[in-house]
């Protein structure tokens, strides 16, 4: 390798390269000709970096500036790379990556039994596929195989953008340009027992109903104390079909294994991702019990793909249970969020009250909403600048989310306290005369 294809940070560049920001302005350049051209220009909007490499609760960029990582949609509860999923992986991509589906596979049944045994008794077959919305799919199609065609979601809830799993997804604005190909569905208010009840009158056993313990797209919404309860007691008495969405909320997020345990809750079929490639590999999951999973075992070429249960992913899924396990990773995220979620809400309170609508969260799943769409859009751009990620929210641009990892040290808490706090400041001084509603 010549010297001139050498950069900063680690990263091996083209050739002519001087330095890291001409491997930005190329990166950014490749981005704008073959990824996304509106993505490349909103990057050269507000001067976005370049990610490079990753690390524990850290990603640097092509300067080898460090980042705190409190985004990543849910992704990163075990932070990035962590050292023991790395080297399962590893181990597995040496000997044997991706399987030939002819012969049965050993880490595919090994991750399938570490999974089943840590989700809510009685759900024991595990579908693996490689994202949230593909896991939706394998749900829905569950669901119909089952007898239940009717399918109830609830609005701004987010459950992937794939056809299936769009039907499903609360959002019309990505619903509407592909609504002729979407199957109907019933939507109705989260958190209000009532309108499900009146959608249950509607269609009886036929239903399949499918949310999320909490909103997250949906700006981090959380229903009142006994709503899930009450919604698996409905469900039974109707007869209908139940799908929890824990692609985000799951494996500790919340403070517990799954938002189902906070209130006894067994779904018919479980969605699991994000986090349950343990921040190396993309791999998501629906896990269902027996009886819901008897067309499948009956007929298992009736929902397939040549990737899903990859060895390489079903190794990581291994080692990840392995750390939730061992690293009581769900109370760590509630004494965590137990500590930051106050912190972040009176600092707020204090500096900026006019400005934030409300914070609100369970565990490390935080919002922020604001007042105005860009206010959340001003206060992502300077925790940036502050070498802290978070993310928004797809389906309430008003909220910003903290997802910060379960690992995260004494001085990562502080850091992102500290941005936090100059943040506010900075908002507070940049719209001192804000009124909620009106545009600055």
């Amino acid at each position: 390798m010549s010297e001139s294809q050498k950069t900063t940070a680690g990263v091996i560049a083209p050739e002519g390269v001087s330095g890291p920001e001409e491997f930005r302005r190329r990166v950014v350049a490749r981005h704008r000709a073959h990824v996304n051209s509106g993505m490349a220009k909103l990057a050269d909007l507000m001067g976005t970096h370049v990610e490079v490499r990753s690390e524990s609760n850290y990603v640097f960029d092509e300067r080898g500036e460090r980042h705190l990582d409190c985004g990543g949609y849910g992704v990163f509860t075990l932070g990035h790379c962590h050292p023991e999923v790395v080297a399962a992986v590893r181990e597995q991509l040496e000997r044997h990556p991706v399987a030939t589906r002819a012969l049965v596979n050993a880490e595919v049944a090994e991750a399938a039994e570490a999974l089943a045994s840590v989700t809510p008794r009685g759900l024991d077959y595990v579908y693996f596929a490689g994202s949230g919305t593909e896991a939706t799919e394998a749900a829905l199609k569950l669901a119909c195989l089952n007898g239940r065609r009717k399918l109830v979601s609830m609005r701004n809830g987010y459950h992937g953008k794939t056809l299936g799993a769009l039907a499903v997804t609360g959002r019309d604005a990505y619903r509407a340009p592909f609504r002729s190909l979407l199957a109907p569905a019933d939507f109705v208010t989260f958190g209000d027992a009532e309108s499900l009840r009146e959608a249950l009158g509607r269609h009886g056993d036929e239903a399949c109903v499918i949310l999320e313990p909490v909103q997250a797209e949906g700006g981090v919404i959380v229903p009142p104390d006994g709503y899930l309860r009450e919604v698996e007691r409905m469900c039974r008495e109707a007869g209908a079909f139940l799908v929890l969405d824990e692609i985000q909320t799951g494996l500790g997020r919340l403070g517990a294994w799954w938002g189902a345990d906070r209130e006894g809750v067994t779904p018919d079929v479980l969605l699991v991702g994000k986090a349950l490639g343990g921040g190396v590999l993309p791999v998501s999951a629906a896990v269902a019990s027996a009886a819901v999973y008897e067309g499948l075992n009956r007929d298992p070429l009736l929902h397939t793909s040549t990737f899903s249960g990859s060895p390489l992913a079903a190794a990581a899924v291994t080692a990840a249970v392995g750390v939730f396990r061992r690293e009581e990773v769900a109370a760590r995220a509630r004494s965590l969020g137990a500590r930051i979620f106050p912190e972040v809400r009176e600092i707020f309170a204090r500096n900026c009250p006019a400005l934030v609508r409300e914070v609100r969260g369970l565990g490390l799943l935080l919002g922020v909403e604001f007042e105005a769409e860009h206010l959340a859009g001003d206060f992502l751009f300077e925790m940036l600048s502050r070498r802290v990620i978070v993310s928004y929210s797809l389906n309430a641009h008003r909220v910003a989310r903290l997802t910060p990892p379960a690992l995260l040290t004494d001085a990562d808490v502080e850091w992102l306290l500290e941005a936090v706090r100059a943040t506010s400041l900075v908002l507070a001084e940049r719209y001192p005369n804000f009124a909620a509603g009106k545009e600055h």
